[in-house]
């Protein structure tokens, strides 16, 4: 191992077949592992930085998330976990500088540099914390049920949450003086809470009773985060298209670890690519991905693909989630001036057609489709998302699915309070919007689909 608070063993790295001798860098240095095989080691959070990857940077997120150890891989690429990869390989295997940090060691293809997680960088975002999910009944077998347990007197949710997160269980259940660590399963799926109060009692009673109480615990479920290209060329080619705002970017989140496998796009975001899906850098008609985002339109773009999933929202809601996008980037929030300026009702006039033409065109068009609507989509995860992995054509355990429910959100969802009037629509604004959800609910109907929710006009 190398000495505390260098990068690595620089004579070492100069006797093995003439790595780069290393500057100085933040952290402990474990050693370079193979990273090559079916399923990582370091499954934990995932994030890439083409531009700006640096070793503290890894290790405040995965610091961040309880995490004991960063990974980080090929230069840009970085993972978390709490166990060491099986294999290790020479430290000259470990030779690409990291990004954004000359001097420091990021892995290499297929190679993890692994350092131990420090304390928190001054400055950093807080550690996370156990998350109350709510009050449940027990399941029949909880030795079946949940898999690792910690029995001792005054056990505390922080003893029980770090006792599971160490383990990288996602759940942390409390009975009493009993801490149980678990993954949401068919047999105890956080579906049904009980009134809290039945968990509200002291830990005798507690540990008699039939009700225990659920933490999140900081760590994700790992049971759905591998993710792979397609190892065959993809004989179907699948769009995944949308009118942008419409929660493209977190359909494919959800069919990224609902299949294991990755999204292309038409575009080329590196935004994207840095949260995670590498599926962006590809081509996108390279077939190695299980579907295509898309927001393109109109018969010779439609026609290029066999089958498409057309993902549908609420127009007021695409609308105003592109505008933020458009003017403050992917998680960010237009300023009061971008809602009152001309730029706001100029958007609307020319976006709001898009909407409908972009639903009309693919109805029209597109050879094989399968119509979602984002709000049930929200509504309704685990049902919705099954019928679209079929879609896909690919089989998916019904643990694997409460995995991706468990780690639904993603990193692609806006944070906090809009910093703009609740009300953005004018009386004109929302004539005009109105009549285009007639025109594509009508539409829809036509082609022997369900209309459009009913929420989709306000009422």
């Amino acid at each position: 191992m190398a000495e505390q608070g260098r990068c690595c063993d620089l004579g070492a790295l100069g006797e093995q077949g003439g790595a780069p001798h290393w500057e100085k860098s933040l952290g402990t240095y474990i050693g370079c592992f193979s990273d090559d095989g079916h399923e990582r080691t370091l499954k934990g959070a995932v994030f890439y930085d083409l531009r700006k990857m640096t070793v503290s940077h890894c290790q405040d997120a995965c610091a961040e998330r309880s995490y004991v150890y960063a990974g980080l891989e090929a230069g840009a690429e970085c993972y978390c976990g709490n166990q060491l990869p099986a294999m290790s390989v020479g430290l000259e295997e470990c030779n690409h500088e990291c990004k954004g940090e000359k001097g420091s060691v990021c892995g290499a293809v297929d190679r993890l540099s692994v350092y131990r997680v420090e304390e928190l960088q001054p400055g950093s975002r807080k550690r996370r914390t156990a998350t109350y999910r709510g009050c449940f009944r027990l399941p029949e077998n909880i030795t079946h049920a949940f898999p690792s347990s910690l029995i001792q007197a005054n056990v505390t949710v922080e003893t029980c949450s770090g006792f599971c997160s160490q383990k990288e269980f996602p759940l942390a259940i409390l009975r009493g003086w009993e801490c149980y660590c678990a993954y949401p399963t068919p047999q105890f799926n956080l579906l049904d809470a009980m009134d809290s109060s039945l968990c509200g009692q002291d830990p005798e009673a507690q540990r008699l009773a039939e009700y225990c109480e659920v933490y999140q615990t900081p760590v994700q479920d790992t049971r759905c985060t591998d993710r792979r290209f397609l190892p065959n060329k993809s004989k179907v080619f699948v769009a995944l298209s949308s009118f942008p705002g419409a929660g493209n970017t977190w359909a494919r989140h959800l069919i990224e670890h609902a299949t294991g496998f990755y999204t292309g796009s038409y575009y080329f975001d590196g935004t994207l690519y840095n949260k995670g899906f590498k599926g962006e850098k590809d081509h996108w008609r390279s077939r190695r991905t299980i579907c295509v985002k898309t927001h393109e339109s109109g018969r010779r773009e439609i026609e290029m693909f066999d089958s498409a999933i057309l993902l549908i929202r609420n127009p007021y809601r695409s609308l105003v989630a592109e505008f933020n996008r458009k003017c403050a980037g992917h998680l960010g929030y237009a300023a009061d001036r971008n809602w009152k300026s001309k730029e706001w009702p100029d958007f609307v006039n020319s976006y709001a057609s898009w909407w409908s033409s972009h639903v009309l065109d693919w109805l029209k068009y597109g050879k094989r489709l399968l119509v979602v609507h984002y709000e049930e989509l929200r509504r309704s995860l685990v049902p919705t998302l099954r019928e679209m992995v079929a879609f896909l054509n690919v089989s998916v355990s019904e643990e694997r699915l409460l995995c991706v429910e468990n780690n639904k959100e993603g990193s692609f969802r806006r944070r906090g309070r809009r910093s703009h009037d609740p009300e953005p629509f004018t009386p004109e604004m929302k004539d005009l919007i109105n009549g285009y959800i007639r025109t594509v609910d009508q539409a829809l109907r036509d082609h022997n689909w369900t209309g459009l929710p009913r929420e989709y006009v306000p009422r």
